[in-house]
Protein backbone atom coordinates (compact mmCIF):
# COMPACT_ATOMS: atom_id res chain seq x y z
CA UNK A 1 0.00 0.00 0.00
CA UNK A 2 0.87 3.50 -0.64
CA UNK A 3 1.93 6.36 1.22
CA UNK A 4 0.53 9.79 -0.34
CA UNK A 5 2.29 12.64 0.11
CA UNK A 6 0.70 16.45 -0.57
CA UNK A 7 2.80 19.17 -1.12
CA UNK A 8 5.13 21.47 -3.12
CA UNK A 9 7.81 20.53 -5.72
CA UNK A 10 10.60 22.19 -3.55
CA UNK A 11 10.30 20.67 -0.30
CA UNK A 12 13.40 19.45 1.03
CA UNK A 13 12.43 18.71 4.50
CA UNK A 14 10.01 16.28 2.27
CA UNK A 15 12.43 15.07 0.46
CA UNK A 16 14.11 13.98 3.78
CA UNK A 17 11.27 11.26 4.33
CA UNK A 18 10.67 10.08 1.32
CA UNK A 19 14.43 8.72 1.32
CA UNK A 20 13.12 6.28 4.43
CA UNK A 21 10.51 5.55 2.60
CA UNK A 22 11.95 3.98 -0.22
CA UNK A 23 14.82 2.60 1.38
CA UNK A 24 11.88 0.77 3.66
CA UNK A 25 10.73 -0.61 0.35
CA UNK A 26 6.81 1.46 1.16
CA UNK A 27 5.48 2.86 -2.31
CA UNK A 28 5.26 6.37 -2.19
CA UNK A 29 2.90 9.16 -4.87
CA UNK A 30 4.02 12.85 -3.70
CA UNK A 31 1.84 15.21 -5.48
CA UNK A 32 1.13 19.18 -5.07
CA UNK A 33 -2.86 19.54 -5.45
CA UNK A 34 -1.87 22.44 -7.47
CA UNK A 35 -1.43 21.14 -10.57
CA UNK A 36 -4.52 19.39 -10.44
CA UNK A 37 -5.69 19.19 -14.35
CA UNK A 38 -2.32 19.63 -15.40
CA UNK A 39 -0.27 16.60 -14.32
CA UNK A 40 -2.23 15.61 -11.98
CA UNK A 41 -5.83 13.81 -12.68
CA UNK A 42 -8.58 12.15 -10.37
CA UNK A 43 -11.72 9.84 -10.43
CA UNK A 44 -13.70 8.22 -8.41
CA UNK A 45 -16.99 6.13 -8.47
CA UNK A 46 -19.23 6.27 -5.45
CA UNK A 47 -20.61 2.51 -5.31
CA UNK A 48 -21.30 0.21 -2.66
CA UNK A 49 -21.26 2.80 -0.05
CA UNK A 50 -18.31 4.58 -0.80
CA UNK A 51 -15.60 6.52 -3.34
CA UNK A 52 -13.73 3.84 -5.14
CA UNK A 53 -11.46 5.98 -7.33
CA UNK A 54 -7.91 6.65 -8.37
CA UNK A 55 -4.93 9.36 -8.55
CA UNK A 56 -2.76 9.88 -11.73
CA UNK A 57 0.65 12.11 -11.15
CA UNK A 58 3.92 11.09 -13.07
CA UNK A 59 2.37 8.84 -15.08
CA UNK A 60 1.71 6.91 -12.11
CA UNK A 61 -1.98 5.73 -11.05
CA UNK A 62 -2.99 4.68 -7.24
CA UNK A 63 -5.64 3.43 -6.38
CA UNK A 64 -7.93 5.58 -3.20
CA UNK A 65 -8.28 2.16 -1.61
CA UNK A 66 -4.44 1.53 -1.78
CA UNK A 67 -3.44 4.28 0.73
CA UNK A 68 -2.04 3.66 4.38
CA UNK A 69 -1.24 7.33 5.06
CA UNK A 70 -1.86 10.82 3.38
CA UNK A 71 0.55 13.31 4.73
CA UNK A 72 -0.54 16.75 4.14
CA UNK A 73 3.16 18.26 4.57
CA UNK A 74 2.72 21.95 2.68
CA UNK A 75 0.19 21.44 -0.53
CA UNK A 76 -0.35 24.39 -2.79
CA UNK A 77 -3.92 25.14 -3.74
CA UNK A 78 -5.70 23.22 -5.60
CA UNK A 79 -5.73 23.67 -9.14
CA UNK A 80 -3.65 26.94 -8.98
CA UNK A 81 -1.92 26.16 -12.08
CA UNK A 82 -4.27 24.99 -14.06
CA UNK A 83 -4.57 26.75 -17.63
CA UNK A 84 -7.85 28.49 -16.31
CA UNK A 85 -7.55 28.97 -12.72
CA UNK A 86 -10.55 30.70 -10.58
CA UNK A 87 -11.61 30.47 -6.98
CA UNK A 88 -14.57 28.30 -8.57
CA UNK A 89 -12.41 25.51 -10.01
CA UNK A 90 -10.00 25.80 -6.50
CA UNK A 91 -12.78 24.93 -4.61
CA UNK A 92 -13.96 22.27 -6.90
CA UNK A 93 -11.01 20.84 -7.22
CA UNK A 94 -10.40 21.17 -3.29
CA UNK A 95 -13.77 19.31 -2.83
CA UNK A 96 -13.14 16.62 -5.03
CA UNK A 97 -9.70 15.52 -3.58
CA UNK A 98 -9.81 16.33 -0.31
CA UNK A 99 -13.71 14.99 -0.25
CA UNK A 100 -12.59 11.85 -1.77
CA UNK A 101 -9.62 11.29 0.14
CA UNK A 102 -11.47 11.66 3.35
CA UNK A 103 -13.67 8.47 2.51
CA UNK A 104 -10.31 6.27 2.43
CA UNK A 105 -9.33 4.29 5.61
CA UNK A 106 -5.86 6.00 5.28
CA UNK A 107 -4.05 7.59 8.28
CA UNK A 108 -3.68 10.93 8.17
CA UNK A 109 -0.71 13.28 9.37
CA UNK A 110 -2.70 15.49 9.97
CA UNK A 111 -6.27 15.30 9.08
CA UNK A 112 -7.31 18.79 7.30
CA UNK A 113 -9.90 19.41 9.53
CA UNK A 114 -7.22 19.24 12.60
CA UNK A 115 -4.89 20.87 10.97
CA UNK A 116 -7.31 23.95 9.86
CA UNK A 117 -8.29 24.17 13.40
CA UNK A 118 -5.19 23.74 15.07
CA UNK A 119 -3.47 26.86 13.27
CA UNK A 120 -6.00 29.27 15.39
CA UNK A 121 -3.43 30.58 17.73
CA UNK A 122 -6.14 31.60 20.74
CA UNK A 123 -6.95 28.42 20.28
CA UNK A 124 -3.62 26.90 20.60
CA UNK A 125 -3.08 29.12 23.83
CA UNK A 126 -6.28 28.19 25.22
CA UNK A 127 -5.79 24.60 24.90
CA UNK A 128 -2.25 24.45 25.98
CA UNK A 129 -3.02 26.44 28.99
CA UNK A 130 -6.15 23.26 29.57
CA UNK A 131 -3.69 21.05 28.92
CA UNK A 132 -1.30 22.57 31.77
CA UNK A 133 1.11 24.03 29.64
CA UNK A 134 2.46 27.84 31.30
CA UNK A 135 1.08 30.07 28.62
CA UNK A 136 2.60 33.73 28.85
CA UNK A 137 -0.07 36.59 29.77
CA UNK A 138 -1.04 37.50 25.99
CA UNK A 139 -3.91 39.86 24.24
CA UNK A 140 -5.40 39.86 20.76
CA UNK A 141 -7.15 43.16 20.13
CA UNK A 142 -8.17 46.23 18.00
CA UNK A 143 -9.01 48.51 20.61
CA UNK A 144 -5.85 51.27 21.30
CA UNK A 145 -7.19 51.03 24.77
CA UNK A 146 -7.16 47.57 25.56
CA UNK A 147 -3.56 47.23 24.28
CA UNK A 148 -2.04 50.63 26.32
CA UNK A 149 -4.01 48.52 29.23
CA UNK A 150 -1.73 45.50 28.96
CA UNK A 151 1.09 47.24 28.29
CA UNK A 152 0.62 49.04 31.78
CA UNK A 153 0.09 45.44 33.37
CA UNK A 154 3.05 44.09 31.79
CA UNK A 155 5.37 46.49 30.42
CA UNK A 156 7.84 44.05 28.74
CA UNK A 157 6.22 43.38 25.90
CA UNK A 158 6.55 41.52 21.98
CA UNK A 159 4.36 41.81 18.93
CA UNK A 160 3.96 38.88 16.81
CA UNK A 161 1.26 38.35 14.17
CA UNK A 162 -1.81 36.42 14.99
CA UNK A 163 -1.88 33.89 11.82
CA UNK A 164 2.49 33.78 11.85
CA UNK A 165 2.48 34.23 8.10
CA UNK A 166 2.70 37.47 5.51
CA UNK A 167 0.35 37.30 2.99
CA UNK A 168 2.79 37.37 -0.47
CA UNK A 169 3.72 34.92 -2.65
CA UNK A 170 6.02 32.54 -1.54
CA UNK A 171 4.71 33.93 2.30
CA UNK A 172 7.07 35.74 4.39
CA UNK A 173 7.73 35.02 7.74
CA UNK A 174 6.72 37.98 10.17
CA UNK A 175 9.33 38.08 13.02
CA UNK A 176 8.02 38.50 16.53
CA UNK A 177 9.95 41.68 17.85
CA UNK A 178 9.80 43.60 21.55
CA UNK A 179 7.72 46.63 22.14
CA UNK A 180 9.21 49.47 22.96
CA UNK A 181 8.26 51.42 25.96
CA UNK A 182 6.88 54.58 24.54
CA UNK A 183 4.82 53.18 21.89
CA UNK A 184 1.49 54.66 20.12
CA UNK A 185 -1.22 51.87 20.19
CA UNK A 186 -3.44 53.99 18.13
CA UNK A 187 -2.37 51.70 14.77
CA UNK A 188 -3.68 48.58 16.57
CA UNK A 189 -7.29 49.96 15.37
CA UNK A 190 -6.61 48.84 11.78
CA UNK A 191 -5.89 45.38 12.40
CA UNK A 192 -5.69 42.53 15.11
CA UNK A 193 -2.66 42.60 16.95
CA UNK A 194 -1.22 40.06 19.53
CA UNK A 195 0.91 41.80 22.15
CA UNK A 196 2.35 39.04 24.41
CA UNK A 197 4.28 39.43 27.83
CA UNK A 198 8.09 38.50 27.48
CA UNK A 199 9.48 35.79 29.29
CA UNK A 200 13.27 36.38 29.68
CA UNK A 201 14.64 33.44 28.34
CA UNK A 202 17.81 31.50 28.72
CA UNK A 203 16.98 29.39 25.49
CA UNK A 204 14.96 28.36 22.92
CA UNK A 205 12.96 24.82 23.08
CA UNK A 206 11.59 22.89 20.54
CA UNK A 207 9.77 19.26 20.59
CA UNK A 208 8.68 17.94 17.73
CA UNK A 209 6.15 15.36 18.27
CA UNK A 210 5.49 12.20 15.76
CA UNK A 211 2.48 9.91 16.82
CA UNK A 212 3.56 9.31 20.50
CA UNK A 213 7.28 9.82 20.13
CA UNK A 214 8.69 13.24 21.36
CA UNK A 215 12.11 14.67 20.57
CA UNK A 216 13.48 17.67 21.90
CA UNK A 217 15.71 20.35 21.40
CA UNK A 218 17.53 23.15 22.79
CA UNK A 219 18.80 26.32 21.92
CA UNK A 220 21.11 27.99 24.80
CA UNK A 221 20.75 32.13 24.58
CA UNK A 222 24.23 33.38 24.52
CA UNK A 223 25.00 35.69 27.01
CA UNK A 224 25.95 38.79 25.11
CA UNK A 225 22.63 38.64 22.44
CA UNK A 226 20.85 41.78 21.01
CA UNK A 227 18.14 42.50 23.86
CA UNK A 228 15.95 43.14 20.72
CA UNK A 229 16.30 39.46 19.15
CA UNK A 230 13.39 37.66 20.88
CA UNK A 231 13.04 35.47 17.47
CA UNK A 232 14.83 32.40 17.65
CA UNK A 233 14.73 32.04 13.80
CA UNK A 234 16.18 35.54 12.30
CA UNK A 235 18.79 35.98 15.46
CA UNK A 236 22.23 36.02 14.63
CA UNK A 237 24.72 32.80 15.09
CA UNK A 238 24.73 31.16 18.29
CA UNK A 239 24.73 28.37 19.73
CA UNK A 240 23.56 25.21 18.17
CA UNK A 241 20.09 22.89 18.56
CA UNK A 242 21.23 20.49 21.05
CA UNK A 243 18.89 17.56 21.81
CA UNK A 244 17.29 17.43 25.35
CA UNK A 245 15.10 15.05 27.32
CA UNK A 246 11.49 16.38 27.56
CA UNK A 247 10.58 16.66 31.08
CA UNK A 248 7.71 14.23 31.95
CA UNK A 249 5.68 16.18 33.64
CA UNK A 250 5.71 18.57 30.14
CA UNK A 251 5.93 15.63 28.24
CA UNK A 252 2.60 14.28 29.55
CA UNK A 253 1.21 17.33 28.73
CA UNK A 254 2.57 17.67 25.32
CA UNK A 255 0.73 14.27 24.30
CA UNK A 256 -2.39 15.51 25.39
CA UNK A 257 -2.76 18.39 23.47
CA UNK A 258 -1.82 16.50 20.39
CA UNK A 259 -4.67 14.42 21.67
CA UNK A 260 -7.37 17.05 21.92
CA UNK A 261 -6.02 18.38 19.08
CA UNK A 262 -6.39 15.49 17.21
CA UNK A 263 -2.75 15.68 15.60
CA UNK A 264 -0.35 12.91 14.55
CA UNK A 265 2.30 15.38 13.91
CA UNK A 266 3.69 18.79 15.60
CA UNK A 267 5.87 20.97 16.50
CA UNK A 268 6.04 22.79 19.92
CA UNK A 269 7.96 26.26 20.20
CA UNK A 270 8.73 26.95 23.88
CA UNK A 271 10.86 29.23 25.81
CA UNK A 272 13.12 28.46 29.25
CA UNK A 273 12.98 31.07 31.74
CA UNK A 274 16.30 31.28 34.38
CA UNK A 275 13.84 29.16 36.83
CA UNK A 276 14.20 25.93 34.09
CA UNK A 277 10.57 26.72 33.37
CA UNK A 278 9.48 26.10 29.89
CA UNK A 279 6.72 28.03 28.58
CA UNK A 280 4.76 27.59 25.25
CA UNK A 281 4.27 29.91 22.33
CA UNK A 282 2.67 27.96 19.72
CA UNK A 283 2.11 24.46 18.13
CA UNK A 284 2.53 24.22 14.42
CA UNK A 285 0.70 21.69 12.92
CA UNK A 286 3.10 21.81 9.80
CA UNK A 287 6.31 22.79 11.22
CA UNK A 288 10.22 22.45 9.45
CA UNK A 289 12.08 19.86 11.69
CA UNK A 290 14.92 19.61 8.85
CA UNK A 291 17.04 22.32 10.99
CA UNK A 292 16.56 20.45 14.24
CA UNK A 293 17.68 16.91 12.51
CA UNK A 294 20.85 18.38 10.72
CA UNK A 295 22.18 19.88 14.20
CA UNK A 296 21.30 17.57 16.53
CA UNK A 297 21.13 14.31 14.66
CA UNK A 298 17.68 13.47 15.99
CA UNK A 299 15.92 10.77 13.64
CA UNK A 300 12.97 13.09 12.98
CA UNK A 301 12.18 12.30 9.45
CA UNK A 302 12.91 8.52 9.76
CA UNK A 303 10.50 8.43 12.72
CA UNK A 304 7.93 10.09 10.54
CA UNK A 305 8.56 7.94 7.95
CA UNK A 306 8.10 4.69 10.15
CA UNK A 307 4.60 6.49 11.30
CA UNK A 308 3.40 7.14 7.62
CA UNK A 309 4.76 3.45 6.88
CA UNK A 310 2.88 1.12 9.36
CA UNK A 311 1.15 -1.82 7.86
CA UNK A 312 -3.07 -0.68 7.50
CA UNK A 313 -4.93 -3.00 9.97
CA UNK A 314 -6.31 -6.04 8.21
CA UNK A 315 -9.95 -4.93 9.22
CA UNK A 316 -9.52 -1.28 7.38
CA UNK A 317 -7.91 -3.54 4.39
CA UNK A 318 -10.93 -5.33 4.19
CA UNK A 319 -13.18 -2.41 4.35
CA UNK A 320 -11.95 -0.98 1.31
CA UNK A 321 -12.66 -4.31 -0.95
CA UNK A 322 -15.03 -4.31 -3.35
CA UNK A 323 -18.69 -5.29 -1.91
CA UNK A 324 -18.22 -5.10 1.68
CA UNK A 325 -20.37 -2.67 3.12
CA UNK A 326 -19.56 -0.25 6.46
CA UNK A 327 -21.99 -0.74 9.42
Amino acid sequence: MTVLILTCEEDVTADMVVVHLHDAGVPVMRLDPADLTVGVSLSGEFVHGRFRGHLSSGGRLVSLGGLRSVWVRRPGVPAQRAQHASAWLTEEASQALYGMLRGSHARWMNHPDAARRARHKPWQLRLAQQCGLPVPATVITTFPRAAREFAERYPDLVVKPVSGAHPQDPPRAVPTSRVAPDTDFSAVAFGPTLLQRRIAKRADVRVTVVGEKLLGARKAAAPDADPQEVDVRFAGPGSPWEPVEVPPRTAETVLRYMREAELAYGAFDFVEDADGVWWFLECNQSGQFGFVEVETGQPIARTIAEWLGRPVPEERREADEPGVRAC
